[in-house]
């Protein structure tokens, strides 16, 4: 098993509309299926909701780490964090970084995760399948939320 998700796509949207679906916490929140409490601060915890049928009941917690304007977007967290009653907080949460790159008219969003080999062995593979299939469905969501009218 790796230790690194990485999705590549290519949005037919100008890097400063993908930058806005990524960072403004209200656009993120509609693509991502997350109800966010607040705007994305570096250094801060981003909390909310989770949208996602059959998942409404689950808390969404992020670290925010940089925001380097229409560069770099991060963050970490626990990744596949759904069970209520458990602890999350004492294990190593995994880096999120989303990198956009101009490509002619449109823009090259590269999605990395990494840091699952950290995540303790008994939810490892389930966090890092989970993961994977999720960021596939989320570089769909993102494709059609900057394709609509900005």
């Amino acid at each position: 098993m790796s230790d690194v998700i990485e999705k590549r796509i290519e949005l037919n949207a100008p890097v400063s509309r993908v930058w806005r679906a990524l960072t403004d916490h209200r656009e993120f929140g509609e693509w991502f299926r997350v109800k966010l409490d607040g705007p994305f601060v570096p250094g801060q915890m981003a909390r909310g909701h989770i949208t996602y049928p059959g998942y409404e009941h689950v808390r969404w917690e992020a670290t925010v780490q940089k925001m380097e304007p229409e560069r770099l977007f991060s963050f970490t967290w626990h990744p596949y964090a759904i069970d209520p009653a458990a602890d999350y907080s004492r294990e190593p949460p995994t880096l999120v970084e989303c990198m956009l790159e101009a490509k002619g008219d449109g823009t090259l969003l590269v999605l990395r995760e990494s840091g699952f080999d950290s995540i303790p062995q008994h939810r490892r593979f389930d966090a890092f399948r989970m993961n994977e299939r999720g960021w596939t469905e989320q570089m769909n969501n993102i494709e059609r939320h900057v394709a609509r009218a900005s």
